[in-house]
């Protein structure tokens, strides 16, 4: 079973915009319930399935699957719930571990958002921002 241990923070200001270029991510749902989402999500010409289970602390069960591109893409369009979730997300590597910051668009433009995964829930880490 694949476990997702991550912490997110709010991210605010422009420097770690040099750190990394960002890649195009098209997201939605296929159920969004609490104690389970189903997502699907293309990353250029790829596609995947995403499935969590409910958080306990800040560990969830996370299974994730390759998909034909154009099978999420046509899922994006009829049976995902709305709106399409379209961001921006970059890979920056700091203190031995890699903090993705997404930067949302449409609906959700101007939220910027940081996590980092983490190998066990009581790992300490170095927050970028102090």
């Amino acid at each position: 079973m694949a476990k997702e241990i991550e912490r997110k923070f709010l991210v605010s200001g422009d420097s770690w915009r040099e750190l990394a270029n960002g890649v195009r991510y098209t997201q939605g749902y296929l159920n969004s319930q609490k104690e389970r989402t189903v997502r699907i999500r293309t990353i250029d010409d790829k596609a995947f399935l995403i499935i969590k289970g409910i958080t306990v602390g800040i560990t969830r069960t996370e299974y994730e699957y390759e998909i034909p591109h154009a099978d999420c893409v046509a899922m994006l369009m009829q049976l995902a719930e709305q709106p399409i979730i379209d961001k921006k997300r970059y890979k920056i590597p700091f203190d031995g571990l890699i903090w993705e910051v997404d930067e949302f668009f449409g609906v959700n433009e101007g939220l910027i958002v940081a996590e980092v995964e983490l190998s066990d829930e009581n790992q300490s880490f170095k927050n970028p921002n102090g």
